[in-house]
């Protein structure tokens, strides 16, 4: 049999549908498949910062986002109790601006792309089996709604289809720094909940956040540690509620909104996958995952299609080998992933902080370049290694030792 296409990819959403969409801008044949209809919603943070946001520029993509109203978040703020470190981020290829956008919303925007930009997409298409032979990937079998099974056959095969993936499953790649579930997250959205841009409240044991999507709503998001999951379990909306009054204040903007939406939430493992393979490449969750506190998940995905979609485009126009130019995506990733995997699982144990990280805190506290800088970590604009490198802890502590 011929090879049909260029590139399968395996998941329509964050990592898939860009995916595609670039392969299909750089000219090759691509079918995109998912087994779900867009619009349609999934778990997730929503959250975009500003690395994504660029990405969603370059694309041609962000006015998208932006005309459907989902308002701009342009302040980050971290209560911690005695004190509030608030800033607004360093900007990113011009933007400092963030959005959270619903994923019925963001989907089907990736997906619309990938289809104008020449990708053939296929919803509610269900991957049965990945096919080899002699051990490389050659394509998909599979079936679609009314039940009709094909093989479809490419020169590679993208596992873009989420932490779950079948793709990855099916063929087993290692895994390495994987890290458990620490903390067990349920969210659902409010109307009449006013924020101010990201809102993260973290006390002893507990960690929520409040952001603002679409259709003039609230996301708030409220973890406990993973051992707690049980308790927490037991009866949802009455222990999501009492945490808030850890935070008073926050606890009444909450007592006189409305909740819209039932609870989704859950706990998942930090893990990377190797994203590569003979005939076969994983990108977004499917290849690198980590406890979504940082709601870093999207920015990852769009950040890594692009370093995926260079190496493939180097190696299906023989610019490079398929292994080197594979092995500079995972190189690159892991480099750049590697500060901020390592600071969000230490968040997502939501256990107090060492005193000498409480004191540096207390230092960043009213330091206007250092709260900008700390809420730009978050913002994945600047790396933790290089604000919690020694020479930034010294001139923070020494800022605060004259104030």
């Amino acid at each position: 049999m011929a090879t049909d296409y260029d590139a399968i990819i395996v998941g329509a959403r964050c990592a898939g549908s860009p995916t595609a969409m670039q392969l299909a801008r750089k000219g090759h044949r691509v079918l995109l498949v998912d087994r779900a209809e867009f619009p349609s919603d999934t778990l997730s943070t929503h959250m975009i910062h500003a690395p994504g946001v660029a990405a969603l520029d370059r694309w041609g993509l962000l006015d998208r986002v932006t005309a459907t109203g989902c308002p701009p978040v342009e302040r980050y703020s971290f209560d911690f109790g005695p004190f509030t470190i608030a800033g607004s981020p360093r900007p990113y290829q011009g933007h400092s601006t963030g959005y959270a956008p619903r994923r019925t919303v963001l989907d089907k925007i990736l997906v619309d792309g990938a289809r104008e930009a020449g990708a053939e997409v296929r919803e509610h298409f269900n991957v049965d089996e990945v096919v080899t032979e002699d051990g490389v990937v050659v394509g998909i079998r599979g079936h679609s709604k009314d039940g009709g099974e094909v093989v479809e056959r490419a020169r590679v095969v993208v596992g873009a289809d989420g932490r779950n993936s079948h793709v990855a499953k099916a063929l087993d790649p290692e895994e390495y720094n994987e890290k458990p579930r620490l903390q067990w997250s349920f969210y659902t959205y409010f109307s009449g909940l006013p924020v101010e841009g990201f809102e993260v409240h973290v006390r002893p044991g507990r960690a929520w956040a409040a952001i603002p999507t679409n259709d003039g709503l609230t996301l708030v998001v409220v973890g406990w540690p993973y051992a707690e999951a049980g308790t927490y379990k037991a009866d949802v909306e009455s222990n999501y509620r009492q945490t808030f009054e850890l935070a008073p204040e926050f606890a009444q903007r909450v007592k006189v909104a409305k909740r819209v939406e039932p609870f989704n939430g859950g706990a998942v493992p930090s893990f990377f996958r190797k994203p590569y393979g003979p005939g076969w490449a994983l990108v977004g969750d499917a290849g690198y995952n980590k406890d979504p506190i940082t709601a870093m998940g999207i920015t990852d995905a769009f950040r890594d299609v692009e370093l995926c979609t260079t190496a493939l485009d180097e190696s299906l126009t023989g610019a490079r080998s398929y292994d080197d130019a594979m092995a500079d995506y995972q190189r690159k990733r892991d480099a750049e992933v590697g500060p901020i995997f390592e600071f969000t699982t230490d968040l997502a144990r939501l256990e107090p902080p060492p005193p000498e990280t409480q004191q540096l805190l207390g230092a960043v506290h009213g330091n206007r370049e250092a709260m900008d800088d700390f809420v730009s970590v978050n913002a994945a604009t600047l790396s933790p290694a290089e604000f919690f490198a020694p020479d930034n802890i010294g001139r923070i502590m020494g800022a605060a030792a004259t104030r």
